[in-house]
């Protein structure tokens, strides 16, 4: 990754105007999308998941140095009384494809279920449709049965829709795994198993929380026999997560909102936790903006939210410790969030390593475990 915003927010003292902005949610005017940017050959992008889940290779990113290993030997990583946290959403299969009523060809991706029959939609067409038009998306058994839906309205680059009949009923007849877009095979029944987590419960995603596609009941069991708490928490992804960073100066971008839920039982664990001088480790970044979104006054309150945090260097984390988190797209949110988490520096030798040592990166990509860098010094 080059750049040179980034190295002057890293590499010198956060300056007290920096430190504002990022806590009011707006990225600082130094930061480019430019400099998060780095050359990755195409052949790293996995098409298809490690067999088994288990099987994929691990980069333990330390202070100074980086460690090859693979996702089974992950246990030898945790402390006794470490609280490891999930995000249980569960993936829709949120990709409907179909036709205008004018006869052109339309693909929606669900961004979010508003009633029983309206949602919120990505909608890929020639020519983007006026209020009232009709929209026709066909049962993927057969392709005879029909399902219809009516635009009504333009949100910016989302479109509200009104299906004719109940949209869990149509995305379980018509709808796709929502593969993402680096991804280039049709979805099958390998990808409705293995882009979805073994621990997935509440249906509401759009892409899967990737970290957590490495882990297996049986992972999960032995990390429990060594002492490790484990605590789950909802943010359903949207579409949102698919979309690239358009301007070049982050303060201009705006985060998708994204729906969470922390239950109290994770809240009280966590804090204790906490107050304990335990270390709180997340799976992926949907885990870690769900529980950073939701501290208030230096604990976890429980219950639900919607955020739009967009976390870049110069945020303060206040309560992960520790991350679980696959390798991310060149100039994306996710690669600036884990750059906050664990140092700009730290983040460029890690992705330096792990592409002259030939890992698989993205969504059904290989993992690294990062922990968080030390607060910079302040003058």
């Amino acid at each position: 990754m080059a750049g040179t915003a980034i190295e002057r927010t890293q590499g010198h003292s956060v300056t007290a105007e920096v430190t504002a902005e990022v806590a009011a949610g707006i990225a600082p005017q130094s930061l480019l999308r430019s400099d998060f940017e780095f050359a990755l050959p195409p052949e790293l992008i996995a098409q298809h998941p490690a067999e088994p889940r288990e099987a994929a290779r691990l980069l333990l990113v330390g202070a100074g140095r980086c460690t090859d290993t693979i996702i089974a030997e992950l246990p030898a990583q945790f402390r006794e009384g470490d609280v490891l946290v999930l995000n249980d959403t569960r993936v829709l299969k949120a990709r409907l494809r179909g036709q205008k009523d004018s006869g052109g060809a339309v693909e929606i991706l669900l961004e979010r279920v508003l009633s029983e029959r309206h949602a919120l939609v990505l909608l890929r067409t020639s020519h983007a449709p006026r209020p009232g038009v009709r929209l026709a998306f066909f049962a993927a058994a057969s392709g005879a049965r029909r399902y219809g839906a009516t635009v009504i309205e333009r949100r910016d680059d989302l479109f509200t829709l009104a299906f004719d009949e109940p949209i869990e009923q149509v995305l379980d007849a018509a709808g796709e795994v929502p593969l993402p877009p680096y991804i280039h095979h049709a979805p099958d029944a390998r990808d409705a198993q293995h882009y979805q987590t073994v621990y997935a419960r509440a249906p509401g995603a759009v892409a899967a929380p990737t970290a957590g596609l490495h882990l297996t009941r049986e992972l999960l069991a032995r990390l429990q026999a060594r002492g490790v708490q484990i605590a789950y928490l909802t943010l359903h992804v949207g579409a949102g997560t698919f979309q690239p960073v358009r301007c070049e100066r982050l303060a201009e971008h705006r985060m998708h909102k994204e729906r969470y839920e922390v239950p109290a039982a994770t809240a009280t664990l966590i804090n204790e936790a906490r107050a304990a001088g335990r270390r709180i480790i997340a799976v992926g970044t949907t885990s870690v903006r769900a529980l950073e979104s939701s501290m208030r006054e230096g604990q976890v309150s429980p219950g639900p939210g919607e955020t739009a945090l967009f976390i870049v260097p110069g945020f303060a984390f206040q309560c992960v410790d520790g991350l679980l988190t696959n390798f991310h797209l060149p100039g994306s949110t996710l690669l600036m969030l884990v750059s906050a988490f664990a140092g700009v520096e730290r983040i460029r030798s890690a992705y330096q390593h792990a592409i002259a040592a030939r890992y698989r990166f993205f969504s059904y990509g290989d993992a690294m475990l990062l922990a968080r860098a030390a607060p910079e010094r302040r003058e």
